[in-house]
Order: C-alpha cells, then structure tokens, then sequence
C-alpha cells in the first residue's frame, strides 16, 4: 500500500507534529532521475513500516523555503525528523538494506502478535 504522503509549506509542520512515530521526508524535483529511482524503495519501507514510521515528501521546486530551511543542496536528500527534530539526514540514494536497517533502529517496536485463543 502506498503510504507516502505529498507535503507542502503550509502542511509540513502539521504532519511532521502530529505523527509521534519517525517521520522519512524525501525532498526531491520531479525532474531528478534519482529521485525517481528513490520512490519504489521508499514506497516498500512505508508499507513495511506502516504505524511505526511515517513517510512523506516535499517537491523542492514548490516549496523552496522548506529547502532553504534545512538546506536542501541536492536531491533526492531524506531526513528522519521525530517529535520535530531531525534524527539523521541522508543525500543521495542509501542502500536499501542501510536505510531499512536505520529505520528499524529508530522505529518503535511492532507490536506483539496476538496470542491465538484457546476458546
């Protein structure tokens, strides 16, 4: 299930506060062949990780005051925000078995299976 969400000025810091789980933001330009090749690895991880880490991206051509504001240089950059503070800021496109790995790192724990009733 595709679970990457589309942000813009006025909605980042509303998604980005209200999450409570790791939040993945990929700044990138539609223009940005790696930033093509990025989205189905990231596209994955969001259904992996559903509940336990968001994932979202900023279009840096529409909103260039978020890029300036984390100096955004190159694109495809990820960082990792949690509660509103970056955590880690990756330029390029990672591994995938690095960022899955990082991610499972910052990620709470899933939650337990539940047990199978006797009755």
């Amino acid at each position: 299930m595709k679970s990457v969400i589309e942000l813009d000025s006025q909605s980042f810091e509303t998604e980005l506060g209200k999450a409570g789980v790791p939040v993945v933001v990929d700044f990138y330009a539609p223009w940005c062949g790696p930033c093509k090749m990025l989205e189905p690895l990231l596209d994955t991880l969001s259904g992996e990780l559903d509940g336990r880490v968001r994932f979202a991206r900023v279009n840096v051509d529409c909103a260039p005051d978020l890029a300036a504001r984390y100096g955004i240089t190159g694109v495809p950059t990820l960082i990792i925000f949690k509660n509103g503070i970056i955590l880690d800021t990756l330029v390029g496109i990672p591994s995938p078995r690095a960022l899955r790995a990082r991610l499972e790192e910052l990620a709470p724990p899933p939650a337990p299976a539940s047990a199978p009733s006797a009755f």
